[in-house]
């Protein structure tokens, strides 16, 4: 059975910073999209300030960073060096990509609920399933909301 608990986190687990609830850090937003095709013209005036606070992060008290090591999500855009944006307030449901710990090890997956059938479900077919059994320590410790990918 999955185990729900929020608790202080493990050396294990990379934290890469804490969530200051009051930190704004606002940036220009300008509503024209962007084409990824053909070049638009750019619009002279700026739309409005985006908090990527508010953006990113629905409950501050609740949610943490931790940086992606591997592949086993590749085929759901989640890829090694990127850093997850993760809610443990959030309820743990079928679909949604989650941070695991199963067996002291941190992992990142989707988690399947099918049937009284529970598993972790990576994104790259070289990687298995992992099927969660009831004399398993599994436990789940926040569902992932975004993911911040730096480009160079």
């Amino acid at each position: 059975m999955i185990r729900t608990r929020f608790f202080a986190f493990s050396r294990e687990l990379v934290l890469v910073s804490g969530i200051a609830p009051k930190t704004a850090c606002t940036l220009p937003l300008y509503l024209s999209p962007v084409a990824a095709g053909f070049p638009s013209p750019a619009d002279d005036f700026l739309e409005g300030r985006l908090d990527l606070n508010e953006h990113l992060i629905k409950n501050p008290t609740a949610t943490y960073l931790v940086k992606v090591t591997g592949n086993s999500m590749r085929d759901v855009g989640i890829f090694s060096g990127d850093t997850l944006v993760v809610d443990k307030s959030i309820q743990a449901d079928d679909g949604k990509i989650v941070i695991a710990v199963v067996f002291g090890e941190f992992t990142v997956k989707t988690l399947r609920v099918r049937n009284a059938k529970t598993s972790l479900v990576p994104a790259n077919g070289t990687y298995p399933e992992i099927e969660v059994t009831p004399e398993m320590d599994c436990e789940i410790w926040g569902v992932v909301t975004s993911v911040i990918r730096k480009l160079f």
